[in-house]
């Protein structure tokens, strides 16, 4: 799970197994060590109809309903949007890069650009 934010913009990108695993326990969390302090990053399955968000405690949830979790899971749908307030809410599914990264993109979504680009 990777977590982009710019200005008031909020973007969690998920892999396969992030996807899987949301499916089956409903939460996912990650975090970023600060010195002596953390930033925690959440996912967690709801029973409401949007997308929502909150920040407490160096803790940033992205509270997701059920249904959309099984629809990334069963589905090609790629991610879903909603808005807090002022606040843009993106989840998505994580696709592989079509540049060369020096970072691990096993888990990740093949990227349906992919064979464009050849």
């Amino acid at each position: 799970m990777k977590i982009r934010i710019k200005g008031n913009s909020l973007r969690y990108r998920l892999t396969k197994s992030d996807v899987y695993r949301l499916s089956q326990e409903g939460y996912l969390e990650d975090k970023t060590e600060f010195g002596g302090r953390e930033l925690v990053y959440v996912i967690q399955k709801t029973n409401g109809k949007d997308l929502s968000a909150f920040f407490n405690d160096n803790v940033i949830c992205l509270q997701i309903p059920g249904k959309m979790i099984n629809e990334l899971h069963d589905t090609d749908k790629i991610g879903f949007e909603g808005k807090e307030g002022n606040l843009q809410l993106l989840v998505e599914k994580d696709f592989t890069c079509l540049d060369n990264v020096d970072e691990d993109q096993g888990d990740n979504y093949p990227n349906p650009l992919a064979d464009k680009s050849e």
